[in-house]
């Protein structure tokens, strides 16, 4: 019985040093996009070794967040791009008009 909670000590330990890498790798993405997507792999290959830990939800809650921030990222996107590109074209056409 005592090797198992060592087991699960030992789990836990590293299950808590990578919960704070993808956490970093979170925040690094606000400079470094891709470090997100490098976050949500590992969170979902590694799910499995933190299931019935605190952990768990943890990982829930960098998923969730992944894909609601990508949701809600995406329309921001489309609206900046149409609304340069209308800008663009109210500034470019009296210019071309003039020149």
């Amino acid at each position: 019985m005592e090797n198992v909670a060592v087991a699960n000590a030992g789990i836990e330990k590293s299950g808590k040093s990578l919960t704070t890498l993808i956490y970093a790798l979170y925040a690094a993405s606000l400079l470094v996009g891709i470090t997100a997507v490098v976050a949500i792999v590992m969170n979902y290959l590694k799910k499995s070794d933190v299931a019935g830990t605190f952990l768990e939800s943890h990982f829930r809650w960098q998923i969730r967040t992944f894909w609601f921030g990508l949701l809600w990222v995406s329309p921001c996107l489309l609206f900046l791009v149409l609304t340069l590109g209308v800008g663009i074209l109210i500034v470019g056409l009296p210019l071309a008009a003039v020149g």
